[in-house]
């Protein structure tokens, strides 16, 4: 039995993926902080989870891997520019240091899942390509794009390197997000009956959805020809996925099963790529979802209170939840506890 070590993989793509690999023969070492909960990963007698931080990875953690996919980040532009040193520190130099360390040990392969943020600001009647020209804007973008660069210079005969800019993610994960795009969208319409778009509307985006995401990586982790995919980018989304701001929120309006409308919020976004995906579908893989009838799918778990907003919904709302009692925590703390403290225990 192979073993995957997956870094990340308490988040809203590795609690899809972990559970993908399991059923498909893998062992799988799960490695996450676990900010939002061990539990999102049902036990599995092939699944190890590991409760560490990516910046403190060791040889040990990669003995008997066979390849890593280094899902770890801080994972938008927003948690980016308010955490910029952890940002920079975990989206770029922990994944430079865990491909040298999987390298070192004697793994075979090494799949970063990074971001077209890279590509940042585009004229917007360019399509991208994985030669275009990155232009990221966010410490988020600039970080990812880093860490490609440097993972990318470590591939050789012996370690496969490959990296899945992947479009913005979209559906039902056990670690739901509501902060990304689409599914915000449609937590506004199910919830206030409006549907936010970004002013000015015209900026293009990709999307893909959460379990194409995860085909995409484990279409690479089996790939039979790993010299043919070593070293090289790959957009991964679809061609019928990318819109413009305005479209996405009418394409959501429509398919919602209420009424909804459209509400302009935000400064304009200067942000705006189109992308093209035809490298990824030339080796036979293509994304079989689409925004219709995930929309929908959503609307029911919101209905049925499958989904529910709160706090850990929202990425950096929680970071800053979590941030917010560490500091009470800290001054109330005393002798290893708060009322139950560690002389208590020892007389016990």
């Amino acid at each position: 039995m192979k073993r995957v070590l997956i870094t990340g993989a308490g988040g809203y793509i590795g609690t899809r993926l972990a559970p993908a690999l399991l059923e498909r023969g893998w062992a799988v070492r799960a490695v996450d902080r676990f900010f939002f909960g061990d539990e999102l990963l049902p036990d599995h007698a092939n699944l190890e989870k590991v409760r560490e931080d990516t910046r403190r990875l060791t040889p040990r953690h990669f003995d008997g891997v066979d390849a890593v996919i280094d899902l770890v980040a801080i994972s938008n532009e927003a948690c980016g520019q308010l955490f910029q040193d952890a940002t920079w520190q975990i989206n770029c130099e922990s994944r430079v240091r865990t491909a040298g360390l999987a390298k070192d040990a004697g793994v075979g392969m090494y799949i970063l899942p990074s971001s077209c943020s890279v590509y940042g600001a585009q004229d917007r009647d360019a399509i991208c390509d994985e030669a275009a020209t990155p232009r990221p804007l966010t410490a988020y973008g600039q970080a990812n794009l880093q860490a490609e660069q440097r993972t990318l210079a470590l591939a050789d005969d012996a370690f496969a390197v490959v990296v899945l800019r992947q479009a913005t993610v979209f559906g039902y994960s056990p670690r739901i997000r509501l902060d990304l795009a689409i599914n915000y969208m449609v937590h506004r319409a199910w919830q206030d009956a409006l549907v936010p778009v970004v002013r000015d509307g015209t900026q293009w985006r990709p999307f893909v959805h959460v379990d194409d995401a995860v085909d995409a990586q484990l279409f690479m982790l089996e790939y039979g020809e790993r010299s043919r995919i070593s070293g090289q980018v790959f957009n991964v989304g679809a061609d019928e996925l990318n819109y413009t701001a305005e479209a996405l929120a009418n394409v959501v309006a429509e398919s919602v099963p209420g009424k909804a409308e459209l509400e302009w919020v935000g400064d304009p976004d200067q942000r705006s790529y189109h992308i093209d995906c035809g490298k990824i579908e030339s080796l036979g893989w293509r994304a079989t979802r689409r925004i219709p009838e995930t929309v929908r799918e959503l609307w029911r778990m919101f209905e049925s209170g499958r989904i529910e907003a709160k706090p850990q919904t929202h990425t950096l709302q929680w970071y800053r939840e979590l941030e917010h009692w560490r500091q009470i925590i800290h001054r109330v703390e005393m002798y290893g506890g708060i009322l139950d403290i560690e002389a208590d225990k020892k007389e016990k």
